[in-house]
């Protein structure tokens, strides 16, 4: 068979492209959740791929494009230990490889699993995560890939998806919607009345570089989805309407969130970005640029009231996967159905309700987004059930708080403490005891006297708390209710009796196994101090080990430096009602 060499080209460079989407994923999803859960994140991104590519290579390919049964490919299923790939030659294309449409198509797979990382992330067990993406790609993404694009019932009804807005994205989206479900809310992640409380992402710099990665592999995306370039002028209408899109969400979700929040929240234009790139992909073959505008526009209002919603109903999602790949994924797919035009580009053959196409094309789209919703949400729902009532799917609230880095993993991204050296030996250098370093001398007449004066009024006595990271919120709500708004907080490392965590790097131990806590000092002067330290032990006592501590000091004075006031009066701004 002859093979065009450029078509050829043109599916290994789009491959590629959306192959490297995974480091965007890896890269927003870290930057959107906290430090302490960096390496479980960066570890699912990376394995995720390496279970679908097995998924899909062992029995996913077969059942997505194994003959044109409606429901399920049955023919040629296993491609392993089969040298001829005959049966497949006018499948998608008969201009390119067997393995090179392999390979493009596997892409795409390994993106809708990834999808769901976000969703779960820092609560889900590690392996279960793992089982979940190899059923995902071995079986529940091709059943909906056959239904579209490899000859199934959608297809023959006349649904359209060019590059996978309901086959890849809302697909991704139901999976990882029915995932957070279950697994239920992170710790802290909602008050005790209900109400959502931010739990800021650690690295807004690595959200907005998985940002650029992802935009840059959705040119590969939308585009080599034509799998040839035997007509350029498709190829770069695909390049312009997804760009078009993307700028135009960019700006609606910045401006949205303005109005919304009193603030343009970059989280909010990240995921705009990726809103109006998912708006466009299902119909970016069949829409005009201008339409492409005015879709990527909706998709960024969107984006920003579908955050706001899922957080209003305990949906918690870290990254917003659900609202952008569920909520824009279904959103494109409709907007086919009313902004398609006939002729815009070779590959658009129907229209849309705009443009004198009917509602027949909308209501088929609609079909689509119904059926392929329930089955998914359905299916993956009892994916995540059996996986739960028998490995587990969710971690222990204790390594929950500390962080799955530790707990699942054993190691962490950032040893901000490390262990002393033992020796100031350069290599090459004798060997033998470090010399001693001696303190440098102070400078005469440096020394300040201290002054000792009788304390008059009320005892001054300052209050040192350590307590976990996790527990801050409620700590912070205790001392306002006894009157205590003045606090100083600071992230510190240490531990205690329990010696930490052991960390790992490549195997070997590492010595230095600090733990993140937070110490709150405050100085009081009318609180009875044992009320105060009652109301701490009762906010921050678990029973476990690792609770924290109370440190109790006598202050001699308190000077505000503003005033020159000394003692309580320098307290008041600090401690209302005399505490």
């Amino acid at each position: 068979m002859a093979y065009s060499i450029a078509d050829t080209l043109w599916v290994f460079l789009a491959a590629i492209l959306v192959f490297f989407m995974n480091l965007g994923f890896a890269c927003v999803e870290a930057g959107f959740a906290r430090a302490k859960n960096t390496v479980n994140i960066l570890s699912k991104n990376f394995i995720v791929f390496a279970v679908s590519s097995l998924g899909f290579l062992l029995l996913g390919w077969g059942l997505m494009f194994g003959g044109d049964n409606p429901l399920v490919g049955t023919e040629h299923l296993f491609l392993l230990g089969s040298g001829d790939h005959s049966f497949y030659d006018g499948t998608l294309t008969a201009s390119v490889p067997f393995w090179g449409k392999f390979f493009f198509q596997l892409v795409f797979c390994g993106t809708a699993a990834t999808i769901v990382s976000g969703a779960v992330a820092e609560r889900v067990k590690y392996l279960s995560f793992i089982l979940f993406s190899f059923v995902l790609t071995l079986v529940i993404y091709p059943v909906v890939g056959h239904w579209i694009w490899g000859g199934g019932w959608l297809a023959d009804l006349g649904f359209l998806d060019f590059a996978g807005d309901t086959a890849v994205h809302s697909l991704g989206g139901w999976a990882a919607l029915a995932g957070a479900v279950i697994l239920g809310p992170r710790i802290g992640k909602y008050d005790k009345d209900g109400k959502a409380q931010a739990i800021p992402g650690h690295s807004m710099s690595l959200a907005v570089i998985g940002l650029f990665v992802l935009w840059l592999g959705w040119f590969g995306f939308n585009p080599g989805s034509t799998m040839s370039f035997q007509n350029p002028e498709d190829v770069v209408h695909i390049l312009m309407t997804t760009n078009t899109a993307a700028i135009a969400a960019v700006l609606t979700s910045t401006a949205a969130s303005w109005l919304v929040m009193g603030k343009p929240d970059l989280g909010m234009t990240i995921n705009g970005c990726l809103a109006g790139l998912v708006g466009i992909t299902g119909g970016c073959a069949y829409v005009s640029v201008g339409s492409s505008l005015v879709i990527g526009a909706a998709a960024g209002v969107l984006v920003v009231f579908a955050v706001l919603f899922f957080d209003r109903v305990h949906v918690d999602d870290p990254v917003g996967a659900t609202s952008v790949h569920l909520c824009c994924g279904v959103f494109g797919t409709v907007c086919i159905g009313l902004f398609a035009q006939e002729g815009v580009t070779s590959l658009s053959a129907r229209s849309g309700l705009f443009f004198g196409g009917g509602t027949g094309l909308l209501v088929t789209q609609l079909i689509g987004v119904a059926a392929v919703g329930a089955f998914v949400l359905v299916a993956s729902g009892l994916v995540w059930l059996i996986l739960k009532y028998t490995v587990g799917i969710r971690v222990s609230a204790q390594e929950e708080l500390s962080g799955l880095d530790i707990g699942e993993h054993g190691n962490i991204a950032y040893p901000d403490f490390s262990p002393a050296a033992d020796s100031l030996t350069a290599p090459g250098a004798p060997s033998g005891p470090a010399p001693a370093l001696s303190a440098p001398a102070a400078p005469k007449d440096a020394a300040v006297p201290v002054v000792h004066r009788e304390r008059a009024g009320a005892k001054l006595t300052k209050v040192t708390i350590l307590a976990n990271q996790s527990r801050f919120g409620a700590l912070q709500d205790t001392l306002e209710g006894l009157g205590v708004t003045g606090i100083t907080v600071t992230n510190v490392f240490g531990y205690g009796a329990q010696r930490g965590h052991a960390i790992y790097f490549r195997g070997s131990p590492v010595s230095s196994r600090l733990l993140p806590k937070i110490k709150i000092d405050i100085v009081i002067c009318k609180i009875p101090t044992e009320t105060l330290v009652k109301a701490v032990q009762d906010t921050l006592y678990t029973g476990h080990v690792g609770d924290g501590k109370i440190f109790l000091y006598d202050v001699e004075d308190v000077i505000k430096i503003r005033t020159g006031e000394r003692g309580y009066d320098a307290l008041q701004d600090e401690e209302a009602n005399g505490g």
